[in-house]
């Protein structure tokens, strides 16, 4: 069993992707908290937690851990600090231990935050982030998910490069494409968004995967 750090992990989609974690075959959720209330609640439902504080140092974090899931946000209030640099500050420490994937839950409109008037400040911290995570070493995936609700899941998303529209998305939804994401060959090194959809989560990234191979070789003969 592999050991994945979820980093915001008593946040609503983080304390879904522990739940999902718990039920893996492949893979231990080790919750990173901040709060002894918050752990006791983690160890009552026997799962193993860590402190860390995204404002502070983290590298302990990542002793020990095989993949990470960063799920935290400040909630609008903290955007720099946590959405931004905490991002980084995981990031870094997850190079340095070597971790095998980063899996990054960003936003839509973190590719152009500009076009945003209310979410400006929140947007472009998640961009600085996801370009932070594409600049490092590591294998990652960023997934960009449309407005959250708390809908029942469906099992079922639209994902694509760039969507080109807006939409909504239930955060089970998220939660399970983003642990999809944890494995090695599952979107290595992409980018992409997600809104609700008619697809299968796995028959969304096989569909991603084709495009890609796809592109790759359409590229290979125009350049040949």
């Amino acid at each position: 069993m592999e050991k994945v750090l979820v980093v915001g992990a008593s946040g609503s989609t983080g304390y879904k992707i522990v739940n999902i974690l718990k039920s893996s075959q492949h893979f231990e959720p080790i919750a990173m908290v901040r709060s002894e209330s918050q752990r006791l609640k983690f160890e009552e439902e026997d799962v193993k937690t860590i402190y860390g504080d995204l404002e502070k140092e983290v590298s302990h974090a990542i002793i020990d851990i095989d993949r990470v899931i960063f799920a935290a946000g400040s909630g609008g209030k903290n955007v720099q600090a946590v959405d931004r640099d905490g991002a980084k500050k995981m990031i870094s420490a997850s190079g340095k231990a070597n971790v095998k994937k980063f899996v990054m839950l960003s936003s839509m409109g973190a590719d152009k935050p500009e076009q945003s008037d209310e979410l400006q400040d929140y947007l472009k911290a998640k961009h600085q982030a996801d370009e932070f995570l594409k600049d490092s070493e590591l294998n990652f995936t960023i997934v960009r998910p449309g407005t959250l609700n708390d809908n029942k899941g469906k099992g079922k998303i639209e994902l694509a490069k760039s969507l080109g529209k807006r939409g909504e998305i239930s955060r089970d939804d998220v939660a399970e494409t983003l642990v999809n994401a944890l494995y090695d060959k599952t979107a290595p090194k992409a980018t992409f968004e997600i809104i609700q959809g008619e697809t299968a989560i796995g028959d969304a990234f096989e569909n991603l995967e084709h495009s890609q191979t796809s592109h790759i070789k359409t590229s290979h003969i125009f350049n040949s």
